[in-house]
């Protein structure tokens, strides 16, 4: 029987296959995760209604179990209708969430389709589909070394 904060045997496994230099990606309810999917993601659907099951519960859970050395952040729109004049909120509440776990890295924008990209190629070992609905709750994880003690 597991013992820790994570149980979810395809969100472990995933894990376990993800090396350094592996991505994890963390989105929104809104995000085209089927679309823009890299080709050896395993795709994990948290999102059974919406708000349930936020992006800021998964980063915390998943930074608990790897060591983070990169977090890239989907930049906000500058104009449109999705347009924002600073960050936003949710990028506060990464960052604490990253630090809590020990990996205090500052959060790097990538404009929308370098995101998308990114989150497109074969370094991503793992998608999470949560039930959030904040706007740019979006969040690719680097995983870094595990250091000899």
């Amino acid at each position: 029987m597991l013992t820790g904060n994570l149980l979810h045997p395809q969100i472990l496994g995933a894990l376990a296959g993800a090396g350094h230099g592996a991505l994890l990606l963390v989105a929104d309810a809104n995000y085209p995760a089927t679309t823009t999917r890299g080709p050896n993601a395993r795709i994990v659907h948290l999102n059974l209604r919406p708000g349930t099951w936020d992006a800021v519960t998964v980063v915390e859970t998943l930074a608990a179990q790897v060591p983070v050395e990169e977090a890239l952040v989907m930049a906000p729109n500058t104009s449109g209708p999705y347009a924002m004049a600073s960050d936003p909120p949710i990028w506060s509440r990464f960052a604490a969430a990253l630090e809590v776990a020990g990996s205090p890295v500052p959060l790097r924008p990538l404009e929308r389709t370098a995101f998308y990209a990114a989150a497109g190629t074969p370094e991503v070992a793992l998608t999470v589909v949560t039930g959030g609905t904040e706007v740019y709750a979006n969040l690719l994880l680097r995983v870094g070394v595990v250091r000899s003690p």
